[in-house]
């Protein structure tokens, strides 16, 4: 087997009630995305109430996997958050 890995791609897209909420998310997990391990790359933008995400991995598919797990469980945070705060101002939350 040699040393180089195929490459695998992933892209996640998130649906938002708005633009401002999707930009909140993307706020909170952005600085998790800038520290990516060597061989992963990850862009994210947020627009149109969408939050997008793509993953490039070339580390294999248990290290795609891994990324992807990850960035959910910081996004499901981020939004537990952002409904917490809604609740404490009187809002209904998403």
């Amino acid at each position: 087997m040699s040393g180089s890995r195929e490459r695998q791609e992933a892209h996640i897209i998130l649906r938002y009630s708005s633009e401002r909420e999707a930009r909140a998310v993307l706020d909170a997990v952005s600085p998790d995305n800038t520290q990516a391990p060597e061989g992963i790359t990850l862009t994210s933008e947020a627009s149109g109430g969408e939050l997008r995400f793509s993953i490039t991995c070339h580390r294999g598919i248990k290290s795609l996997t891994a990324t992807i797990d990850d960035l959910l469980s910081c996004i499901q945070a981020a939004e537990r958050a952002l409904d917490e705060v809604q609740k404490a101002k009187g809002n209904n939350p998403r």
